[in-house]
């Protein structure tokens, strides 16, 4: 089959930091580590493993970091090396191991990606605190070999499918996934819609999981990508009537947010000063940085961002007592001033992942409920896909994502089934 793999080595990193940004000889150049190439199928490790044929996948703003080195190196340990690409999965069932109950060769289905102790191949009894409370996307066993195998090698270490050596992931052909990574697709949702699954759950999650504030409280939203705009649908899929406001850099990005349920756009700079300013906030200047504020403010901010920026501006636009949910991967700082986080007892919460959640009285994964919401609330979820392309012009693809601002990109999702793949 073919697949697009990424391999890590320090030469690379080295000139990834030399160069200091997103350029496309960093992405996908001759010394990228990222490689078109032809590799045999993957094949079932056991009775409880299924087959499919990649649908779609999506390009993650995580992957363009991790493929630049401009992520922290932090995570490293959690990934192995040389791995197939692509966490975000809708396939299509196409072999079923024997212990399978709940898919049938044809269906199509989402693929939670995060790597579990029971997928590793522990017995429940030594499975980490984590995974037996239903939080797998926090395994602590992530940097551990595992006792399953897979084409006679022993089960690498990783937190998630994608970036693991012994689970392909979605910029291929075919993947292969455990029986309890599997979520079938409602027929009522397009292929598009279906593969925003993964960017949408981790939006959900957060937003389960974080109370809502009163409906005359506003909340404010950071950041114009996916994981952004599913957390405005999220907030009025879950029952939040009150003002959101979005900050969001381009016109594209704007009619989307709008159309996903945002009450006030607002660019950053001086339009989300008057955000601030219009909550009842008062603006005072230190002699030196940033324009701090009292009074007024936000309740609740999600930050999809994960910047330096955007973290400094949550921290200053937080309400006393405030909640701050970090969503997009924040890593290492300079300079970041954390006066407020004391100064204004804030709550400062991050998410990862999906996983168990209480919903209406019962208790189901996060992919379960985003398709019923999606279902129940038909949103123009689609009109996020903005380009998609074959797995042989995977490097452009790349490109695109890499540069949203030129290209107008939100979500780039390769096809492998598309001709030319």
């Amino acid at each position: 089959m073919r697949a697009v793999t990424f391999d890590v080595s320090v030469p690379r990193f080295l000139l990834a930091k030399s160069v200091g940004r997103v350029t496309d000889s960093v992405l996908y150049g001759a010394f990228s580590g990222v490689k078109l190439v032809d590799r045999p199928a993957p094949t079932l490790p056991g009775a409880e493993w299924v087959r499919l044929e990649v649908l779609l996948a999506g390009i993650c703003g995580t992957d363009i970091g991790n493929l630049t080195y401009s992520a922290s190196p932090a995570m490293e340990p959690f990934g192995s090396f040389p791995a197939v690409l692509g966490h975000e999965i809708l396939g299509r069932v196409v072999e079923v191991g024997a212990e399978v109950p709940q898919v049938a060769v044809g269906q199509r289905v989402a693929v939670d990606p995060y790597v579990h102790c029971r997928i590793r191949g522990w017995s429940g009894s030594d499975w980490c605190g984590s995974c037996a409370d239903g939080r797998h996307a926090t395994c602590e066993r992530a940097g551990d070999e595992g006792p399953l195998r897979i084409d006679g090698a022993p089960f690498a270490p990783g937190t998630i499918q994608g970036y693991h050596r012994s689970l392909p992931g979605g910029w291929g052909q075919e993947v292969i996934a455990h029986r309890s990574q599997l979520f079938p697709v409602p027929d009522a949702l397009d292929d598009r819609t279906a593969a925003l699954t993964e960017p949408i759950g981790i939006a959900l999650h957060a937003v389960l999981n974080t109370p809502h504030p009163h409906p005359s409280d506003p909340v404010l939203v950071l950041g114009s990508g996916p994981i952004a705009l599913a957390t405005i649908w999220s907030l009025r899929a879950t029952g939040f009537t009150g003002e959101i406001v979005a900050q969001i850099k381009r016109d594209h990005e704007a009619a989307m947010a709008r159309a996903l349920g945002a009450s006030t756009i607002v660019r950053p700079g001086d339009e989300a000063r008057e955000a601030m300013v219009g909550t009842g906030a008062s603006a005072y200047m230190p002699l030196v940085g940033d324009e701090v504020y009292a009074g007024g403010g936000f309740p609740l901010i999600y930050d999809c961002v994960g910047s330096r920026a955007t973290l400094s501006q949550a921290l200053r636009y937080a309400t006393p007592r405030g909640r701050l949910v970090v969503l997009g991967c924040a890593a290492e700082m300079k300079k970041l001033d954390l006066t407020f986080l004391w100064a204004r007892e804030l709550d400062v919460r991050g998410f990862t992942g999906y996983g168990r959640e209480q919903f209406r009285g019962e208790t189901r994964h996060t992919y379960e409920i985003a398709h019923e919401l999606l279902v129940e609330m038909a949103a123009p979820m689609d009109q996020l896909v903005t380009h998609v392309f074959p797995l042989s012009e995977a490097k452009r693809a790349l490109g695109v994502a890499g540069n949203r601002r030129k290209w107008k990109s939100v979500k780039v999702l390769l096809d492998p089934t598309a001709n030319g793949s």
